[in-house]
C-alpha cells in the first residue's frame, strides 16, 4: 500500500482524471444520482488516497472552511467496488483525521456524510449535529469531531 497526500496544483492532469472519475463513478453512477460532483472546492482540498499495486482504491479529501464554515470537513470518502471490505474506508478516514490533526493542528472537524454511514463515522468520535435531511435524493446527516 502506498499514501499520497497531494494539493490541487501538485496533482497530475493524469491523477486529477483519476479522482474526478473515480468520484462519478461512486457517487454519480453506482449510487445513481445525478449531481454536480464537480463542485469548485478540489483547488482548495488536500486529495488523499490510497494506492495498491499503483491503483488508487480509497479516496477522500480534506477541505478548507469557506464564507460561513466553521470547520476544516472530511468529503467524498470512497473505495472503488471491488476493494471494499478490507478496511480501506477506515484506514483513509484514519488518515485524513490525522493530517488535520497533527498538520492543519484543527480542533474540529466536520463531515457532511450519508446517513446510512453515520454509525460508521461515529465509530471515530464525530457526533450528529443536525437531523437527517434529503440532499440530492440521499438522506444526509452533518457530524462533527471535537479533537
Amino acid at each position: 500500500m502506498n499514501w499520497v497526500h497531494k494539493t490541487f496544483a501538485e496533482l497530475s492532469k493524469q491523477e486529477l482524471y483519476e479522482i474526478l472519475q473515480t468520484r462519478v463513478e461512486v457517487f454519480v453512477v453506482e449510487q445513481e444520482c445525478p449531481y454536480p460532483e464537480v463542485d469548485g472546492r478540489d483547488e482548495g482540498c488536500l486529495h488523499i488516497w490510497m494506492e495498491k499495486e499503483e491503483e488508487m482504491v480509497a479516496y477522500c479529501r480534506i477541505v478548507p472552511p469557506e464564507k460561513d464554515e466553521q470547520y476544516h470537513s472530511i468529503g467524498r470518502v470512497l473505495v472503488k467496488e471491488g476493494h471494499r471490505g478490507c478496511g480501506y474506508a477506515r484506514q483513509v478516514m484514519d488518515r485524513a483525521i490525522h493530517v488535520l490533526k497533527e498538520d492543519y493542528k484543527v480542533n474540529h472537524i466536520w463531515l457532511h456524510g450519508q446517513e446510512h454511514l453515520r454509525h460508521f463515522y461515529g465509530s471515530f468520535g464525530f457526533k450528529e449535529v443536525s437531523d437527517v435531511y434529503l440532499e440530492d435524493g440521499i438522506p444526509h446527516v452533518d457530524m462533527l469531531m471535537e479533537v
